[in-house]
């Protein structure tokens, strides 16, 4: 999931992304200080939720809410102000949290979040490319992803990690989130050996791997070269550990 925090105050963006941190199945997080930058950064970063304050100068959260383009970023307000709430959801924010933030009630509305954005990729999955088989048997080099008639074509190179939904594995590649009509089993077949499994719904491609930090049970997050983190489970933690172990010096 890549979020995006909207504050004009650097404390408050600051607490927010160090809270991120510790949440397994972020993607990337980046900052804006008003609400033009924001809207700026949606375009550009593509964001799939925003953690929005509503009191800034300009343009408000709940003005910025209001000119999202379709479809929208999901919103999260973080605000120090509990007299906004009724407006907030008239917005359809996903949750509305009080500052200073709770670390616990982030997460619940992380998970929120990520339950909303599972039903939406179960909305798009209809008329989405199949994987094509590598037809050498060598690792392919890139992917087309066709929706609505349009082909995008997915470099391998570009692909942080990979997260299964249903019939579908979703391509994390910094750019967006595009869908393929594939398992993530067949995918990995397809891809190579730069692909490792690192949890029950996801995969890693070891070239983006920065470090892996790991708790006391052995579960932990795998953090990427973009700053991004991937959940790492502890059933599938010594074979990343072997595969980033064989790698070449080159990457």
């Amino acid at each position: 999931m890549r979020i995006l925090i909207v504050d004009d105050e650097r404390p408050a963006r600051d607490r927010l992304r160090r809270l991120l941190a510790g949440q397994a199945g972020i993607a990337a997080v980046d900052e804006a200080r008003d609400g033009m930058e924001a809207l700026a950064k949606v375009a550009s970063f593509q964001p799939d939720a925003l953690l929005l304050d509503i009191s800034m100068p300009g343009l408000s959260g709940l003005e910025v809410a209001a000119s999202l383009p379709s479809p929208a970023p999901l919103v999260v307000f973080v605000t120090a102000h509990d007299d906004y709430a009724l407006q907030a959801f008239d917005a359809n924010a996903i949750d509305y949290l009080l500052k200073p933030c709770d670390p616990a009630r982030l997460a619940r509305a992380l998970g929120r979040l990520h339950e909303r954005l599972h039903e939406r990729l179960d909305k798009r999955l209809a008329g989405r490319a199949v994987a094509p088989a590598p037809a050498t048997g060598l690792p392919l080099r890139q992917l087309l992803v066709t929706e609505r008639g349009v082909t995008r074509i997915v470099r391998i190179a570009d692909i942080r990690w990979l997260e299964t939904a249903d019939n579908y594995v979703v391509l994390h590649d910094g750019a967006g989130a595009p869908l393929l009509r594939q398992t993530l089993a067949g995918l990995l077949a397809a891809v190579g050996p730069a692909f490792v499994r690192c949890h029950r719904r996801a995969a890693i491609h070891l070239p983006w791997v920065a470090r892996i930090v790991a708790n006391d049970k052995g579960d932990g997050r795998i953090e990427l070269a973009d700053g991004g983190t991937v959940p790492l489970s502890r059933q599938y933690r010594s074979a990343v550990l072997a595969a980033l172990a064989a790698q070449p010096a080159d990457g």
